[in-house]
């Protein structure tokens, strides 16, 4: 059993008849403003990808950090 064409419409007719085309549109302007914001974030979240700092350590202080262990064992 699959969904028709009139089974949609009258859907269609009765969500708009409950609601009414204000809070409609009023609903669709969110869920609009809800995809802006998700595309903005995502797009935040790629450009922090590229520009995130590394920590460089010397080898000096690694062996330093090394040598601590082990006399402290």
């Amino acid at each position: 059993m699959s969904i028709g064409i009139w089974q949609v419409v009258i859907v269609a007719v009765i969500v708009v008849l409950l609601f009414g085309r204000g809070k409609i549109s009023e609903l669709m302007g969110d869920v609009a403003k809800g995809i802006k914001s998700f595309k903005k974030g995502l797009a935040e979240d790629d450009s922090e990808d590229e520009t995130a700092k590394t920590i460089e350590h010397s080898e000096t202080s690694v062996a330093e950090s090394a040598e601590k262990k082990t006399e402290a064992s």
